[in-house]
């Protein structure tokens, strides 16, 4: 006869995995059913999400993950995880995806936030693996697909319904994890300022989560890596310092667009220098220029003027 649901097998099923993460040894695992998880997940989540947040946040969380493959819980509750065991990225001879999560996951600070995203972070790259005819692998868009992936995985077992901000930031590290990597010294003020922008408050999260992201064995890669996202995190600091001492604006640019265009004092003449302000943050107008230089700009660009009530 089959077995009915049960989700205190899966419970201690799991506690079983969370002491391996926390250094002691419990002995055999648990048996526990792929069904026995998704009860415990669906009906018991607070109980459910507490232990895998224990184990995540454990001194020796890569045993608590392997724990985790073990048991069967990883199958049950993250099967885009598990999908990752054995699957091979192509760096430093063929890396195992699950072996570098594992790193990123232990090298992660120990926030809540970015150990989840660790965690979840190279989802994508299972649907996204190309090998090019030199034997080059590339995962172009696992970020995006990751994702989505995500979303996927939150309705057929969704561990973070109750935690909607916990969620949402999970998500939007999977999809930006790779942006850090992507800067160069050759980005504009105008480009860094963009990235500051578009990361918000996330931003430290997605730094602390990119260093983590460096497993390669190679000394002088892994220096080159976090240097790189040291300067970054630099020029944001000190391009913040500076715009919040000296606006990208000049003082009296409204008063010039009032006489340079005939505009009467009002609301149309801020959304006037909002528009300019966007201008210069997307690179397109240079900043801490004369009145004169964005009044020309605006001459230029008459779309800037329209008056959206109208």
């Amino acid at each position: 006869m089959r077995k009915q649901p049960n989700h205190e097998r899966a419970l201690t099923a799991l506690e079983w995995a969370t002491l391996k993460a926390e250094g002691q040894q419990p002995g055999a695992p648990p048996l526990a059913l792929s069904v026995d998880y998704q009860l415990a997940a669906n009906q018991y989540l607070a109980d459910t999400r507490a232990l895998l947040d224990r184990l995540i946040m454990a001194t020796d969380v890569e045993a608590g993950l392997d724990a985790l493959l073990e048991c069967g819980a990883l199958t049950a509750l993250l099967p885009s995880v598990e999908r990752m065991v054995g699957f091979s990225d192509g760096e430093w001879r063929h890396k195992d995806v699950w072996k570098h999560t594992k790193q990123v996951v232990r090298q992660a600070v120990p926030r809540i936030e970015v150990r989840w995203a660790a965690l979840l972070h190279d989802i994508g790259k299972v649907k996204t693996r190309s090998i090019t005819p030199d034997g080059q692998v590339h995962f172009h868009g696992h970020a995006e697909v990751g994702a989505r992936m995500f979303d996927k995985m939150e309705r057929r077992a969704p561990l973070f319904r109750r935690d909607v901000p916990l969620k949402k930031t999970v998500r939007f590290l999977i999809l930006h994890h790779l942006r850090a990597s992507h800067y160069s010294a050759s980005w504009s003020d105008s480009a860094v300022r963009r990235f500051a922008r578009e990361m918000g408050a996330e931003m430290d999260n997605l730094f602390c989560l990119s260093r983590a992201d460096i497993t390669t064995k190679r000394a002088h890669r892994k220096r080159r890596g976090l240097r790189q996202i040291d300067e970054l995190q630099l020029r944001v600091s000190q391009l913040a310092a500076q715009d919040a001492i000296k606006p990208p604006l000049p003082k009296g640019v409204g008063m010039a667009i009032i006489e340079g265009f005939g505009i009467p004092p009002s609301k149309r003449v801020g959304n006037i220098k909002k528009r300019l302000e966007l201008e210069v943050a997307a690179g397109r107008l240079a900043p801490f220029q004369s009145s004169d230089h964005y009044i020309d700009y605006l001459r230029a660009h008459p779309h800037l003027l329209e008056d959206e009530a109208g």
